[in-house]
């Protein structure tokens, strides 16, 4: 290989190299546009929430955070109990739940969810505990 070839293959690998560096830098400032339109958007967002929290009166709860609530007191007393079969009634009774017809089928259905997503089982008919 002579001098001259050898320059040549030099002056080539520099530039694809200065290619893949301009692609790179293109790269860069598309990367660091799409941030800066994130990190707006955050902001709008927390903007917006701060908002609607400020609108909302301090003593409004919703339902799903009740709802949540009472998932995961259900969850944690089977948690506590692992080995413990409880009728629903006597579940209700444990956590303090109304123990009227309407409550208790709310609880049946909720313990069917959790039976259905594997965290319960039920050995027999109306009565759950924690799957092992």
């Amino acid at each position: 290989m002579n001098v001259h070839e050898l320059l040549r293959l030099l002056q080539t690998e520099h530039d694809d190299t200065a290619a893949r560096a301009d692609n790179l830098r293109e790269q860069i400032e598309q990367l660091t546009t799409a941030l800066a339109e994130t990190e707006a958007r955050l902001a709008e967002l927390a903007a917006t929430r701060k908002v609607i929290d400020g609108l909302t009166p301090p003593d409004h709860t919703t339902a799903p955070a009740e709802t949540a609530t009472v998932y995961q007191r259900i969850v944690t007393t089977f948690n506590e109990h692992p080995g413990k079969v409880f009728r629903v009634r006597d579940l209700h009774e444990h956590l303090g739940l109304p123990t009227d017809e309407p409550s208790i089928n709310v609880t049946r259905s909720r313990l069917g969810r959790l039976v259905r997503q594997g965290l319960l089982e039920q050995p027999g008919r109306g009565r759950y505990q924690k799957r092992t």
